[in-house]
């Protein structure tokens, strides 16, 4: 909550004039499409470009990290340069230096990505199918300011979602995220605004968020409801939650911080019975202090999860610690009032073409009876670019719950981390696994102007289980094929697989996969 975070090193600067100053930055802000290129489709390229709204040079200048008169440096133009790509309104962007009458000058050049989005989606893996009508605009009005309503219906609920994320709100680096939900089985909203660490040099953050919601959860044991903890598999859940976090850096360069933070939360979150006259009533209070230390490095490829764009993996080396305290005077039972320690870390590795990420995290809270609840997770992927039009992946991970409440549960279907084709909530429990191994091969990276087309064979393997019971797991092997838009503003791949599995038939499903490995940014 508390952390927001490449490109080339510019051509035309030597080591005498790195310290120049930039007397100007040019913003050059292209449509959807160039009509001067030889590949564009002259009648949807006329008609995308008439009924977008361009993005407004305001809303470029806004979002650099460095200003006419700042010192030149490569680090900091390099992280404005993932930054505009992190504003998810752009299908390219590039920053570059040049001389205007010997003075030095940014050149920001930047494409539009077509933002407003009609959203008919449709999945189906092992006979359930999931479907939805909507639309999204993630670029209202040229504002950089998104704007989400989505009718949803898969097996368990209908929903009507409103989202809303403003990058620049009341200031240059205010941030506001909000989200409702309209379920058939109840209600749920969170936000979250302020101002967060927006770069690796930034100095303060101050993060305030929430919940609210009154809603039913659904749990579920080997595809079925879980009646061994409620009798109809389903509790109700009533949560009011309130945060607030803060931190400032004892040390924040262009590629290094150490990072102090507090964060508070108040919470009244209850689960009883659905349908119960008399509900129960508690109320919480945690406070948690910490640190966050980082060498930050991204790697920039293309076609890892997209096509005919860059990509900012995160190659960062992190370890964050924190420690919160969960006292009986704010609530707690005497059997779960403690502290909470959490720590995790992320290693990696990268190579011209390709790279390694190790990634671990654990948390509990410690009660004097002993450790009353927690979670341990790690990951490793490992992706290789280095066979012309492919991409290799390796990704393995598991995670395990101790004494979690209801509806926290591995749901592999709802996460989209773990085999595919199998069913609705066939994978649920404390314990999972994951195994993929994948080759994407490129057949065309941008078809008509419009999108780019791949292959991809894959293995999978994995499953959720609970402490009780014995391990769940199952596998395939498959082909996919991969279609993702090039012109944009989200290069989401969709997916259509199909596996055939031990004992069971060809197997298709179509669907949009959760991306695999560690975090990546905005292609552009």
């Amino acid at each position: 909550m508390l952390g927001l975070l490449t490109a080339r090193l510019p051509d035309r600067l030597t080591a005498q004039s790195a310290a120049a100053t930039i007397d100007t930055i040019i913003v050059i802000n292209r449509n959807v499409f160039d009509l001067q290129e030889p590949d564009a489709p002259s009648f949807i390229a006329r008609l995308a470009n008439r009924l977008h709204a361009r993005t407004r040079a305001s809303v470029i200048r806004s979002t650099l990290l460095v200003n006419p008169g700042d010192r030149y440096d490569s680090a900091r133009v390099a992280e404005s340069e993932r930054a505009l790509r992190n504003l998810y309104v752009f299908s390219r962007v590039r920053i570059d230096t040049t001389r205007l009458d010997g003075r030095l000058a940014l050149r920001v050049a930047t494409s539009d990505g077509w933002s407003t989005k009609p959203q008919i989606g449709y999945s189906s893996a092992g006979g359930d199918v999931t479907w939805m009508v909507g639309l999204v605009e993630d670029n209202l009005l040229g504002s950089a300011t998104s704007l989400t309503g989505v009718y949803n219906r898969t097996p368990d609920r209908r929903s009507f979602d409103l989202g809303h994320v403003n990058p620049h709100f009341f200031s240059r680096r205010g941030w506001l995220q909000a989200q409702y939900s309209n379920k058939s089985d109840g209600n749920r909203g969170t936000w979250l605004v302020g101002v967060p660490f927006y770069e690796t040099a930034a100095r303060r953050a101050l993060i305030t968020d929430g919940e609210a919601a009154s809603e039913r959860v659904l749990l579920f044991r080997d595809g079925l409801p879980d009646t061994t903890r409620f009798p109809q598999g389903q509790v109700e859940r009533r949560v009011l939650r309130l945060g607030l976090s803060a931190g400032f850096a004892l040390r924040a360069t262009t590629g290094d911080y150490r990072r102090v933070w507090l964060a508070g939360q108040w919470r009244r979150e209850d689960f009883g019975p659905e349908g119960t006259t008399v509900f129960p009533r508690s109320v919480f209070g945690t406070v948690g202090a910490g640190i966050d230390v980082g060498h930050v490095r991204f790697h920039v490829l293309e076609r890892f999860n997209s096509y005919a764009r860059r990509e900012d993996v995160d190659m960062s080396n992190l370890l964050h610690v924190g420690v919160w305290a969960a006292p009986r005077a704010w609530g707690y039972p005497s059997g779960q009032a403690g502290v909470g320690p959490e720590v995790s870390a992320q290693l990696a590795a990268p190579w011209r073409y390709g790279f390694a990420v190790l990634q671990a995290a654990a948390s509990g809270v410690l009660t004097a009876g002993g450790p009353d609840s927690g979670r341990v997770a790690g990951a490793l992927t490992v992706a290789s670019q280095n066979l012309r039009n492919q991409t290799l992946i390796l990704h393995v991970e598991g995670a395990q719950l101790r004494r979690t409440k209801p509806g926290s549960e591995f749901d592999l279907w709802n996460s989209q981390n773990g085999p595919r084709i199998f069913g609705i909530h066939q994978f649920t429990g404390t314990r999972r696994v994951w195994l993929a191994l994948e080759d994407r091969l490129l057949v065309a990276d941008d078809v008509w102007g419009l999108m780019g087309v791949g292959v991809a064979p894959f293995l999978d393997y994995g499953g959720a289980w609970y402490a009780d019971e014995s391990p769940r797991l199952g596998g395939a092997v498959g082909m996919s094929l991969r279609i993702g838009p090039t012109r944009a503003v989200r290069g989401d791949v969709a997916e259509f697989a199909a596996t055939s599995r031990a004992r069971s038939t060809l197997s298709p499903s179509w669907s949009l996969r959760r991306p695999i490995g560690p975090r990546v940014g905005a292609g552009g």
